[in-house]
Order: structure tokens, then C-alpha cells, then sequence
């Protein structure tokens, strides 16, 4: 089969096609002929993760250490990228019950990574599901990410109809599905920030407002939201804090200790909430995702499609400021 490889970190040319033995489904498994995997930016860090500091990190500088020691210090460790997919069973392990051969399927593989492969062997009992009816290989490829760590993340904080939703970062992976869920599923108002490029992308989601951060001054114009989603570890500073009604509440999705701090402090003072969120999405998760997509309450927009040698192209393509959408390596060969 052929595998999508990187034996040190770097730019995107350090990704390889080489050929590797198809896995066998162990007990309990089954094995996935991949169709489709999604470009995210977990494959993108993991990619030159040597090269990323604790500075650069969007996360407390402990969890950067474990994340170093997972991945690898000096060459990875987890050779094959790729963490959202979607494809066909071609086989099971034995006392496998709720998929069978030939279904068309949909999942995450989180920091394990490994979907970067014509196939794929995981555990029916983890993050897998079949896939919408309603979607090709290449959407369903790019809705388990986002998808599953908005909803977790969302579940964190009490949304009521017609609430008032601020989301930065409305444009990435997470934040394009905390915008669709937020509107969609709770009923929210939802305003999106993100940057020129992106505002036609973000007004396709469904945002009703989309605010460009490079050419306004938002924090200044005196509207206020119940919620406030930071995909990007912004900061709860003074300007910030302005943007919140006075019971709302911040949620942090990357965060540093300091952001931890002010967890600590609005939680004691009990005015405006701050949340620091870490979620571990379960399979009930994903089928709700599945359920929630067939009822067009998420929808995928994708920019580009790239073949399994153009690997380096689509990280190079999701790394831009061109990107508008979800980026999608098809991993089937051509007949």
C-alpha cells in the first residue's frame, strides 16, 4: 500500500509516498480502505514540531514538554500524519459487531495520527462511525476534527437561543464547526473574526456577521456578546474584556498558564467567566456529528483536492493565506 511518510521534521517536502504492507485487523478492529484524509493543523505543527518552541506553542509550556516527548525531539516518532479520514471497511477482526465489510465509514484517530495511508486499521469501539449519507469521501474526510472538538468544547459552555457569539479563528478547522454548531444546533447569534482573505469562507458557514481583524477595530465599536470563543488563545485582556457582557463567558481553546490564572481568578470572584477547555471527544460524539451533518446543520466547504504524491503541495496550499476551506488529500489510486 501506499503510505504518506516524514522521517524528520521540516518543510513540506519532507513528506514521502512510500510502499508499506497493508496491517491486518486484530480483534475488535477492522480495517479501512482510506478514500480521503483532511490537511489539519495538528499535521501541520507535528510536520515541524523540532522547530516549534514553548513561546510558539499555544498551549502551557508542560503540556509542550509532553507533546515533545510524544512526538519526538530530534526526528518523529509518529511517522504518519493524518488524524481525520473517511473510507470503506474492507475487513474485520474477529467479534467486530457494528460495522461490516463494504461499509462506507467516516473517523479520528487524534494524536495517534496514522491516516495518511491507503489503509487503516482502528478499533470499532473508538472514534469511528459511518459515514453521512448525505457527503462524498472527501467532505465526510474533513468533519471529524473540527467537528467533534467544537461540540465538546461547546458543551462546556451554557448557550441559550439567540445569545450573542463572538469566534476568533472563525476560519480554521475548529473554529469553521464552533461557527456552524453554535448558529445551527444551540441558535445562537454568531459573529466570526478572521482575516481578509477569509470573510467570503466564513460568510458561507453561516456566521451572521463576519468581522476582518485587519481592517477594524472591533474591541472598540461597543457591541458585546454572551459568549466568546478564542480558537487562538487571543488573550482575556482589558480591550477583550470589554467585548463580554457582564455574566458571559470567555472560552479559551489554546491557552497559556497565565490564561489558566484568570480561570482561577474569575472563578473566584464569580463576575465573567474565563474557561481553559482540554475535551476528549467520545464515539456517541461522532455520531451525533453524523446526524447533525444529514440534517445540513454542518457542511463542509473545500478548497482544494490533492493526489497521494501531492502531499507537500496540499500542506504547502494549507499553510497559505490563499487557503479558503478545507484542504483533502484523495488517496485512491486512479483505475
Amino acid at each position: 500500500m501506499k503510505t504518506i511518510i516524514y522521517t524528520e521534521y521540516g518543510n513540506p517536502e519532507v513528506l514521502k509516498v512510500q510502499e508499506m504492507l497493508k496491517p491486518y485487523p486484530k480483534d475488535g478492529e477492522v480495517l479501512i480502505k482510506v478514500q480521503a484524509v483532511s490537511v489539519n493543523f495538528g499535521d501541520l505543527i507535528a510536520r515541524r514540531f523540532r522547530y516549534v518552541s514553548a513561546k510558539d506553542f499555544n498551549m502551557p509550556f508542560l503540556i509542550w514538554i509532553f507533546a515533545k516527548l510524544s512526538f519526538g525531539l530530534k526526528s518523529p516518532r509518529i511517522k504518519i500524519l493524518g488524524n481525520s479520514f473517511a473510507g470503506t471497511i474492507e475487513q474485520t477482526g474477529s467479534d467486530v459487531r457494528n460495522f461490516r465489510v463494504g461499509d462506507d465509514v467516516f473517523g479520528y484517530t487524534g494524536e495517534k495520527m496514522g491516516a495518511y495511508s491507503e489503509y487503516l486499521c482502528v478499533s470499532e469501539k473508538g472514534l469511528l462511525a459511518h459515514k453521512p449519507t448525505n457527503t462524498s469521501y472527501e467532505e465526510a474526510s474533513t468533519i471529524p476534527y473540527g467537528s467533534l472538538i467544537a461540540l465538546c468544547l461547546l458543551k462546556k459552555v451554557n448557550i441559550e437561543r439567540e445569545q450573542k457569539v463572538l469566534v476568533f479563528g472563525a476560519s480554521g478547522g475548529i473554529g469553521s464547526a464552533v461557527v456552524q454548531l453554535a448558529k445551527n444546533h444551540f441558535g445562537a447569534e454568531v459573529t466570526g473574526v478572521c482575516s481578509t482573505e477569509r470573510v467570503d469562507y466564513v460568510k458561507k458557514l453561516g456566521a451572521g456577521n463576519v468581522i476582518d481583524y485587519k481592517r477594524e477595530e472591533f474591541s472598540k465599536n461597543g457591541e458585546t456578546y454572551d459568549h466568546i470563543i478564542d480558537i487562538l488563545g487571543k488573550g482575556y485582556n482589558s480591550s477583550y474584556k470589554t467585548l463580554l457582557n457582564r455574566k458571559g463567558t470567555y472560552l479559551f481553546v489554546s491557552f497559556k498558564a497565565k490564561n489558566l490564572l484568570q480561570m482561577l481568578w474569575t472563578k473566584i470572584s464569580g463576575q465573567k467567566k474565563v474557561i481553559c477547555a482540554l475535551v476528549s471527544p467520545h464515539a456517541k460524539d461522532l455520531q451525533f456529528i453524523k446526524e447533525l451533518v444529514e440534517e445540513d446543520k454542518i457542511r463542509t466547504v473545500i478548497d482544494r483536492v490533492f493526489k497521494i504524491d501531492q502531499a507537500p503541495e496540499a500542506h504547502r496550499h494549507a499553510e497559505s493565506a490563499a487557503r479558503k476551506g478545507d484542504v483533502v488529500i484523495k488517496l485512491t489510486r486512479e483505475a
